[in-house]
């Protein structure tokens, strides 16, 4: 499968463009963090409300998804909780907003 867009690092946000065919190594680092790149939470297919957390029905179980690891369905993608602290500012904001005269 081929990325031509990119991915977005689960833990600092940092976003990395990807090449048409350019692939995340197992052992890939952020630029931004220098954490893992190659992790459940990076993953296209991460889902926190999936069984397994994961929706591709044919991966394995992985204990610690903010680790690298070496599943083969892997696909760079953004974080689904990405956003999610903006969001709730957002909402937070617009509540406040109602109430002040």
């Amino acid at each position: 499968m081929t990325q031509d867009a990119g991915m977005q690092c689960f833990s600092c946000g940092v976003e990395r463009s990807l090449g048409a065919g350019e692939r995340v190594g197992f052992r890939d680092c952020c630029e931004g963090c220098d954490g893992d790149l190659h992790v459940c939470r990076n993953c296209a297919h991460h889902d926190p409300s999936a069984y397994n957390e994961c929706r591709e029905s044919s991966a394995e179980r992985v204990a610690n998804r903010e680790s690298a690891n070496r599943c083969d369905y892997f696909v760079p993608g953004i974080p689904k909780d990405a956003g999610a602290d903006d969001s709730r500012s957002q909402a937070i904001d617009d509540l406040e907003s109602l109430f002040k005269k």
